[in-house]
């Protein structure tokens, strides 16, 4: 039985100046995706499939792919801005990918069954795998999936502003997700929708999403076969993105889908901006010295 991570690691890391999923933050150069795979292997998945851009391939394989092919299954995707469902195509003028929910549709023909996904630049703790590991082995209704979620003050930043999507929960379940910039203050945050709705304040243990979900096979055709309804009314917006938090809320209001919501107490760390590296590489060494981690990973 295959037990599948998918890592969208396609992403540009405009704001932090770099490809933030090849900087080195362990005591041994690791990566975060190293420790996202070490924790991801201890929980139990035996399958990863890294969605990357083609032109990101050798440097990803050389540093990253091949300290880990000897310990779990991998296979590589492209998220390719001409990979759209026949007969539509990509206009010459666009520079931005079609978004997380493209990248899914990328990986189509590799993800079978149950499987988790996370993005590649997020440090999510071994709770958080745990969490995934048993929705994936265990969960059997094709139409639930997963919303790991953190709260929003274990996911902050110091250097500015984050954007998270802030879980409208009832009775343990996911009625939608309201994408927000978030800005911090002592005892409070202020979410600022980018659906252009009225900003508000919400609590520090208010819940948020940060790319970490539980899908089905059946969610998966769903996140592919409507690619193309949003291409029909979007393929020619050059800023547009299929993203998989608009797709959740779409397909929970239709009645379609149903996702449970978990909480995790871990702390998430992330390089949003470049001044959060030194806090991450501060927090691994202290894992490390805690036995969190091996010094070493691989």
């Amino acid at each position: 039985m295959e037990y599948t991570l998918v890592i969208m690691a396609a992403g540009m890391g405009s704001r932090f100046g770099s490809l933030k999923q090849i900087e080195p933050v362990g005591p041994n150069g690791e990566f975060i995706i190293d420790y996202s795979v070490y924790d991801a292997i201890k929980a139990g998945f035996n399958k990863v499939v890294f969605i990357i851009r083609k032109d990101f391939y050798d440097i990803f394989r050389e540093t990253i792919g091949k300290r880990i092919e000897n310990n779990v299954k991998v296979e590589y995707v492209f998220q390719e801005f001409d990979d759209l469902p026949f007969g539509y195509v990509c206009p010459k003028e666009r520079t931005k990918p079609w978004g997380t929910g493209a990248a899914i549709y990328s990986a189509r023909d590799v993800i079978k069954g149950n499987f988790a996904i996370i993005n590649a630049d997020d440090f999510y703790g071994f709770e958080a795998y745990k969490v995934l590991f048993d929705y994936v082995k265990n969960n059997t209704l094709e139409n639930e999936g997963l919303a790991l979620c953190y709260k929003v003050s274990n996911t902050l930043s110091k250097n500015g502003f984050v954007k998270r999507g802030i879980a409208i929960v009832e009775d343990g379940n996911l009625l939608g997700i309201k994408e927000s910039k978030i800005e911090a203050f002592d005892d409070y945050v202020l979410a600022k929708p980018l659906d252009g709705s009225l900003e508000f304040k919400t609590s520090l243990d208010t819940l948020v999403t940060v790319n970490l979900f539980g899908f089905t096979s059946k969610i998966k055709d769903i996140i592919v076969d409507n690619f193309s309804k949003f291409l029909n009314y979007n393929i020619d917006r050059l800023d547009s993105e299929y993203l998989i938090p608009d797709i959740i809320n779409r397909e929970i209001n239709n009645g379609n889908i149903c996702f449970k919501v978990k909480g995790t107490s871990s702390k998430w760390h992330g390089v949003t901006y470049k001044e959060d590296k030194d806090e991450l590489v501060r927090a691994i060494r202290e894992y490390v010295r805690e036995g969190v981690y091996p010094e070493k990973l691989f």
